[in-house]
Order: structure tokens, then C-alpha cells, then sequence
């Protein structure tokens, strides 16, 4: 409840995901169309999604977040990638009479895919309705206190999980989406925010569970996860696989993998850390456990109230994270 200054209904806008088996692969094509993507590639990720029966929690957990909201705005959905698309909600918002909508996307740092990508999926949409309703993105919220309290909330649980007598001493392993090293040096108006607002977001947890509970002091690190490009374009490293790898080849027996790239499970997370890494684990003899995403915790639920109240943000500068010249590509799994 609160300011909503002048904004007439609140827009959340997220990536999609497919909800049954025969949605996989028509959402897969979305997700890569025009990158030239080998039909192989694509079927190897199908396969990351029928394993848990064709669907990603992402559109549920969109539905869980807008039932938690407490604002004083009707509240709208639009994908980028999968049904509700962004350009059918638009034509709804138009045909409901909104003017003025603010856009909170699901993506709580700057880079192309990040926030530009947003911004353009925002505009084709619009330019597809005419008469389209105004639609302010609010502002990045990496370092938001409500986002972070949810997310040292869910690192102290996840701290909790561990045997005890290797808690004390477990690494924390924060985790975020590889981008190509192009597009994290273009990140953001001078380049390089990708890293440093996820870094800022690691130091901030860090700092927030030292406060109270376990992992006062703890060493943690920054790595990356679900790398999708061809082998010889170079991207973030190290991964998460390999980091738990070299980890283990220093001693360390125990280890919590912090999701802070993502505000919400999907495929990235369930596959690439809760199979993928949770198998590297069990093969090294690491205990090892996952934070929760910000999901719906109360804090990262009344955050979007907050950012609502918030001053108007300013526009981008046109020239902030530019679109990457692409190669061809794998889909992220």
C-alpha cells in the first residue's frame, strides 16, 4: 500500500517458461529465434525440462508473487517468451483504459539481457498496440534492502541445513547467469555494472547474515552457472562445477550455492544447480546446500511497494548495454 505516483497499474514483466510437455520446445524455438541455434542443442535442453515434467516454475512463481503484493494498483503480467505474452497483456492494459503503467521486471541487474532486453521487449510492445499505455521499468534493486534481507534469510536457512559440524565452515557460493565477456564489459553506462552490482549484492548478503546467526566472517565467492554460447566465445568464468571442483582441492568440505543472479526458480536453477551441482557435490564428497531464491518472501514482496513510492527513475542513456553482435548460440538450460 502507499505512493503509487501517478502510475495507474503496476506491469510485471519476466522471461516465460513453458507449464507442460508440448509448451517445451514451441517456447525453446522463442528463446532462441534468429540465433541459429542447432536442432541438437535445442533438444538437449528439451530434455533439461521434460525431466521434470515440461514445465518451469517461473510462470507459477510470477502467479505467487502477484498474489502476495500488496499495492494499490491492478497488477498485469507479460512474458518475453511464453504465454502471457508481453504484447497481449499491453493490448489488455490499453483496452482496460490504463495510461500510465511502472514496469517491474524480474531481473535485478543491468546488462543486455538483463535490462535492454527488457526495455526493447517493452517498446516492441507498445509499438504493437496503438494507443498503448505509458510504461515506466523501476529502477534496478540488486542492492535493495528488501532484496537483499530475502535473500540472507534464505542463505541462513540454507547455512541451517548443513551437518553441523561442517556449517561453521562452509563457503558461500554466490551464483549468477555467465553472459558472454562482450556483453559484461558493455554492461551498464561506463561497462562492467553486470559484475559489480552482483558483487555489491554478494558483500551486502555477506554483511547482512554477519549481523545475526551463522556466517559471520565467512569467505564466500562469486561464480557463474548455465553458460549457453559456442566454446570458442569467451564468457564469465569460472562455472559453478568447477569452482566446487577447486574448492574441494583446497579442503573445503562445505559449501552454500546462493542464487543472487535470480529472483526466482527456473530452469537455470533447478537443472544447472540442483542437479548439475548438487551431482558435482555428491561425486567430491561436498556437503552442499541451495538458498532459496528472493521469491516471495515478505520483504522482497513489499520491496516492489517501496520501489513503487520511489521518485520517477530516469531513462537509460541509449548507448547502456548495448545488444551483443551474436554468433550462433545454445539456449541457456
Amino acid at each position: 500500500m502507499g505512493i503509487t505516483n501517478g502510475y495507474d497499474a503496476l506491469l510485471v514483466v519476466s522471461f516465460g517458461g513453458p507449464e507442460k510437455p508440448e509448451d517445451v520446445m514451441p517456447f525453446l524455438e522463442n528463446v532462441v529465434r534468429g540465433r541459429g541455434v542447432p536442432r541438437e542443442r535445442l533438444l538437449e535442453v528439451e530434455a533439461h525440462y521434460q525431466r521434470f515434467g515440461g514445465a518451469s516454475p517461473i510462470n507459477q512463481q510470477c502467479r505467487d508473487l502477484i498474489a502476495a503484493l500488496d499495492v494499490d494498483l491492478p497488477v498485469y503480467w507479460g512474458n518475453r517468451n511464453w504465454h502471457p505474452f508481453l504484447e497481449d497483456t499491453v493490448r489488455q492494459m490499453k483496452e482496460d483504459g490504463v495510461r500510465k503503467a511502472a514496469a517491474f521486471v524480474t531481473s535485478a541487474y543491468s546488462s543486455y539481457s538483463s535490462c535492454r532486453q527488457y526495455l526493447d521487449d517493452i517498446a516492441r510492445a507498445r509499438a504493437a498496440v496503438p494507443g498503448a499505455p505509458e510504461i515506466v521499468k523501476l529502477r534496478h534493486y540488486y542492492d535493495h534492502p528488501g532484496f537483499i534481507a530475502a535473500m540472507a534469510d534464505h542463505t541462513r536457512a540454507a547455512l541451517d541445513r548443513l551437518p553441523a559440524d561442517v556449517r561453521d565452515e562452509a563457503r558461500l557460493v554466490f551464483t549468477a547467469h555467465s553472459i558472454p565477456l562482450t556483453m559484461a564489459r558493455t554492461a551498464g553506462p561506463s561497462g562492467g555494472a553486470y559484475e559489480a552490482q552482483l558483487r555489491r549484492a554478494a558483500e551486502l548478503v555477506t554483511a547482512e547474515i554477519a549481523q545475526e546467526g551463522p556466517g559471520g566472517g565467512r569467505a564466500w565467492d562469486l561464480v557463474w552457472q548455465s553458460r549457453s554460447g559456442p566454446p570458442q566465445v569467451p564468457w564469465l568464468e569460472p562455472d559453478v562445477c568447477d569452482h566446487l571442483e577447486a574448492l574441494h582441492a583446497e579442503g573445503v568440505r562445505a559449501a552454500v550455492l546462493v542464487p543472487i543472479g535470480f529472483v526466482s526458480d527456473h530452469m537455470e536453477v533447478v537443472y544447472d544447480l540442483d542437479v548439475e551441482a548438487a551431482a558435482t557435490a555428491e561425486k567430491l564428497g561436498m556437503a552442499l546446500t541451495r538458498a532459496s531464491t528472493a521469491g516471495t518472501h515478505p520483504r522482497f514482496v513489499s520491496m516492489v511497494a517501496e520501489l513503487l513510492a520511489e521518485p520517477e527513475p530516469a531513462p537509460c542513456p541509449a548507448a547502456c548495454c548495448p545488444a551483443p553482435v551474436r554468433p550462433a548460440a545454445r539456449p541457456a538450460p
